[in-house]
């Protein structure tokens, strides 16, 4: 229920049906979502730890626009985690390289239909396999506490019909990796953080 009511709150924001500043009731949502308020104080802790909401004692929680320096921070800790994961990857075995390819797969035809959330969930699970498979715990410890699921949803908003481009951009990494060539599936999977960094730098996006 904790995740349920954090993504239908993630959702009202991303699209503004709350917007920056309204107050969110605890007792109010969990009337709504028909649970206690244990598992709406959790969601909104975790929404919090993504910056979209603030919680003060005594004030309550009020919603918060979504900042891009938050998601520039989350974004060049990927860069940073994902090239020295590919790079301790390799060789892949056949099962992996084939759970990549279907996910790469639902990521174009996502991508062709501009079905953003869609797109942004088989991104996140693409990458996610490949810091898992560096064999690091660490990594994938430390990639899993940037709630990065979460964090692809707000991202695809800056990408918008481009994500096409994105798409395209992951079929270079499969192949390096299915060649062993963990060096230049790691240097591909950086330039792409920083090509999205870029777009976080433009006239208009800063905040």
């Amino acid at each position: 229920m904790r995740d349920t009511i954090r993504n239908a709150i993630f959702s009202r924001i991303v699209d503004g049906t709350y917007s920056a500043g309204e107050r969110l009731i605890e007792l109010n949502l969990a009337r709504e979502f028909n649970v206690s308020q244990a598992p709406v104080r959790e969601a909104l802790r975790e929404l919090e730890a993504l910056g979209l909401v603030d919680c003060e004692r005594y004030r309550g929680t009020r919603v918060r626009a979504p900042k891009v320096s938050d998601l520039r921070e989350a974004y060049e800790m990927r860069a940073i985690l994902e090239e020295r994961a590919a790079q301790l990857a390799v060789p892949c075995p056949p099962e992996l390289l084939q759970e990549l390819g279907l996910h790469l797969k639902k990521m174009h035809a996502a991508a062709h239909s501009l079905e953003a959330a869609a797109y942004a969930q088989e991104a996140i699970r693409f990458h996610r396999k490949i810091v898992a498979a560096s064999g690091n715990r660490i990594f994938l410890d430390t990639w899993d506490t940037l709630q990065l699921e979460m964090r692809a949803h707000l991202a695809v908003l800056h990408v918008g019909e481009t994500v096409q481009h994105y798409a395209q951009a992951h079929d270079e990494i499969l192949e390096a990796l299915m060649h062993d060539d963990g060096a230049r599936a790691g240097l591909l999977l950086r330039r792409l953080m920083e090509r999205f960094l870029a777009t976080l730098t433009e006239p208009g996006t800063r905040t």
